[in-house]
């Protein structure tokens, strides 16, 4: 089940019909988010399995599977803020139990990223989702 805002980002890819207006519009979704402090950029919250420097920051308010999910984070790379951007939209503000129940290749495969990202990306991409999901499940 994807949130309210990861649908708004479907409906505007569906009016996109060329793959490098999508593209764009995922480094302006980078562009807008805020950065992250130097001091939140440490080993604990690097992703491992990026091209790009990956930090993750999970911000979990409550307790069990209805607590809050939330997360911040950065790259040093502009599509990887995008792609970031994208799973926040996707995670952000649902319930942990929520967060466990999205299946993020069917989510992600509905705006075509799978066919448009290098093997690289793709693959940061995943190791970002596993990280999500394992804080999740730890939470």
């Amino acid at each position: 089940m994807a949130s309210e805002a990861f649908e708004e980002i479907v409906e505007t890819f569906e009016f996109l019909d060329d793959w490098e207006d999508r593209y764009r519009t995922v480094i302006d979704m980078g562009k807008d988010m805020d950065p992250l402090e130097d001091a939140l950029r440490v080993p604990a919250t690097k992703v491992d399995g990026c091209a790009s420097q990956v930090w993750l920051v999970p911000e979990i308010e409550g307790e069990g599977p209805t607590a809050t999910f939330r997360f911040r984070g950065d790259s040093d790379a502009m599509i990887v803020r995008g792609l970031i951007a994208v799973l926040k939209a996707l995670y952000s503000e649902q319930t942990i139990e929520q967060v466990l129940a999205v299946n993020a290749s069917e989510e992600l495969g509905r705006l075509g990223l799978n066919d448009h990202l290098s093997a690289q990306r793709s693959n940061g991409l995943r190791a970002m989702v596993e990280r999500i999901q394992q804080v999740a499940a730890k939470a």
